[in-house]
């Protein structure tokens, strides 16, 4: 007998991506819509809608077959409830998305941090798949985090656990973590450095628009060995190393998972660096047999991770 199926839906800041999957969890048919945020949450859910109608649809699915959905969304969320309680990237302040949804969707959904969702995709289908402690770091726009402990996905007491990019690394200037690795706040301060820069390398930077570089484009310059974007790239590995040692010396974990866009284009080099940064700042023997590894699934972890943990939520009902 079918198992049913199972919908995964990784709500980003530019782009919405849905997949359906069957009960031994194999991609049938996956979606892409644009966010538009500024539509609002109404929007924004229709345009989710209209990602698992089509989902459904291409694969030939009664939707009556469908036994739940993990919606994963870039922001703060109200434990055991369908309400997002901070968004920034979509700006969303305490929206409850269950009003929105269709009243013919019978089916569970359950709402979960993006991040939080990507590492539980690592942790069942990808790079972290048979540890039982894991904890992921995804370095794109921003920097976010999640945690397995114990084989079971950590929320902690108010639901904000694996927040790492808010981790302060430069206690005096409050400087958190994000405010260096990430993408976005990388651009910010690429201005101030250019600013100071010889002239012949801000002539490379001349018709780059700042706030809207790509982390492939960011690559690109690093590894062309861009001065600006070499130290830009080495200061957030390096922030980025202390905040990874950190938790390895506080929480122990067989496996740390990093992923994101800006992971993703600078490669296996950016996370050596990392490993070899954060091993720094380990006490003796906390970092050995510790896998540090490149997320594995790519932008269907998010995906992957929903779809994966609706189904083991659903099992325990």
């Amino acid at each position: 007998m079918n198992g049913g199926y199972w919908l995964g839906v990784d709500l980003g800041g530019t782009k919405i991506l849905t997949g359906l999957f069957d009960d031994d969890l194999k991609l049938l048919a996956k979606s892409k819509q644009p966010t538009r945020a500024d539509d609002g949450p109404a929007g924004v859910v229709g345009r989710i809608i209209e990602g698992v109608e089509g989902v459904l649809k291409e694969a030939a699915i009664d939707p009556a077959q469908v036994r739940g959905m993990g919606l994963g969304v870039p922001g703060q969320i109200v434990i055991g409830t369908t309400t997002v309680k901070f968004a920034p990237n979509l700006d969303w302040h305490d929206v409850d998305v269950a009003p929105l949804l269709p009243a013919s969707w019978k089916w569970p959904v359950m709402l979960e941090n993006d991040v939080r969702m990507g590492t539980f995709g690592e942790f069942a289908y990808g790079a972290a798949k048979g540890a039982r402690n894991v904890f992921g770091v995804f370095v794109g726009t921003g920097v976010g985090g999640g945690l397995i402990l114990n084989g079971e996905l950590f929320t902690g007491f108010n639901g904000n656990a694996g927040e790492v990019g808010h981790v302060i690394v430069h206690w005096r200037r409050g400087s958190s973590l994000e405010s260096i690795a990430g993408r976005k706040y990388m651009m910010k301060r690429a201005k101030e450095v250019l600013d100071d820069a010889p002239k012949r390398v801000r002539k490379e930077w001349k018709n780059v628009d700042l706030a809207k570089v790509r982390s492939s484009q960011l690559a690109e310059f690093y590894q062309k060995g861009d001065p600006v974007a070499v130290q830009l790239v080495d200061d957030g590995a390096r922030a980025l190393g202390a905040a990874v040692g950190g938790v390895v010396n506080l929480l122990s974990p067989e496996v740390v998972v990093i992923g994101g866009g800006v992971a993703g284009a600078l490669g296996d080099p950016y996370i050596e660096r990392v490993w070899e940064l954060a091993r720094r700042h380990t006490l003796p023997g906390a970092a050995d047999n510790v896998r540090c590894v490149a997320a594995a699934l790519g932008d269907d972890s998010g995906v992957i991770g929903c779809a994966a943990y609706a189904r083991a939520r659903a099992s325990r009902s």
